[in-house]
């Protein structure tokens, strides 16, 4: 079927990717049932509604090539039409890309405790929602290929306004992790994993969105915007359950004492009492001079990630605790 590459071909890589992401995030639903999180009731419907919208979407964009390479390959007139899980595909992407602004600017609630900032981004949200359903419901209703070049400007303005969302979580979260950060290598080390994930969360989405609306409005008479389309609901998915499953790695990571040797720059002749700080035994001297230490136990509260059940985890709880050490 030559000359056939930017419809049945482009449309190929899309579904063969997203299958490669479906396939990933069915191990994380599996990962998230299997750990049993104490989460709340809300946060596990969502989790279910993810799994449903995931399985659904990817089973029927199958189907879709099936029809198309298979029940109708002596059939060229069938890439003319959109069949019904192509419409649903933005219908999709929107239902997991809200569900995943609104639980990441959950997060940031949890950690700033700013209402306003929590409000102002489901205030974004819930348009760029209603955006993405009106682009599938008015292309399943035109449902012929080359007259959805008419949804140009709703899907710009859809699009841009979901990137748009995605920049300003992915900003939020990371500076307010950054600015948590302590000097301490194992404190910083999962601040480090926390921004990491902040920034995935918007780039790869961010990438597929604008690769959908260029090739959408370069290309509106084949299938190349398919390619980038078809996954990103997928990729929302994993972003979302990558947070849920990260916080077993964290609760690791900061289990058990941290040693001294562990701070990045902080010498034992920087500590000094403050308010803050509890612990039993003597810091004396200068910068320069000894310190004898029987136990130290110290605590900066950065708190940087709760419980969904309400436990709270503090980043930099540090205990250096040692039997008579002399001088240092």
């Amino acid at each position: 079927m030559a000359g056939y590459e930017k419809t049945i071909g482009t449309l190929l890589v899309g579904i063969i990717f997203n299958t490669f992401l479906y396939g990933l995030v069915m191990f994380q639903f599996a990962s998230y049932y299997r750990t049993k999180f104490n989460d709340p009731r809300p946060i596990k419907l969502m989790v279910l509604f993810l799994f449903i919208i995931d399985n659904v979407h990817s089973v029927a964009v199958i189907y879709m090539l099936w029809e198309i390479c298979v029940t109708n390959f002596d059939n060229p007139d069938i890439l003319n039409y959109a069949l019904w899980p192509y419409p649903f595909t933005p219908i999709a992407t929107a239902l997991a890309a809200f569900a995943t602004q609104v639980f990441l600017g959950y997060r940031i609630f949890r950690l700033t405790k700013n209402t306003l900032l929590y409000g102002f981004i489901v205030f974004l949200a819930v348009p760029s929602f209603a955006l993405g359903m009106a682009c599938g419901i008015r292309a399943w209703i035109i449902n012929v290929l080359a007259e959805l070049v008419v949804l140009g400007p709703l899907v710009t303005a859809w699009l841009s306004m979901q990137v748009g969302i995605d920049m300003f979580i992915t900003v939020t979260l990371s500076l307010t992790l950054w600015r948590s950060r302590t000097g301490f290598r194992r404190t910083d080390t999962v601040l480090n994993r926390l921004i990491r994930g902040a920034i995935q969360t918007g780039l790869f989405a961010g990438i597929f969105s604008m690769g959908d609306l260029a090739t959408f409005l370069k290309y509106p008479d084949t299938n190349f915007y398919g390619m980038f389309a078809i996954p990103i609901g997928r990729i929302y998915t994993n972003t979302l359950l990558d947070t849920l499953l990260a916080r077993d790695e964290l609760r690791d990571r900061l289990g058990g004492a941290m040693d001294v040797e562990e701070s990045n720059g902080a010498k034992l002749s920087d500590l000094r009492w403050s308010p803050g700080t509890k612990g039993s035994g003597a810091v004396a001297g200068a910068s320069t001079g000894a310190i004898q230490l029987n136990e130290i136990g110290a605590r900066q509260k950065a708190v940087t990630f709760d419980d969904d059940d309400g436990a709270r985890h503090y980043l930099d709880d540090v205990s250096l605790k040692k039997g008579p050490l002399g001088s240092v």
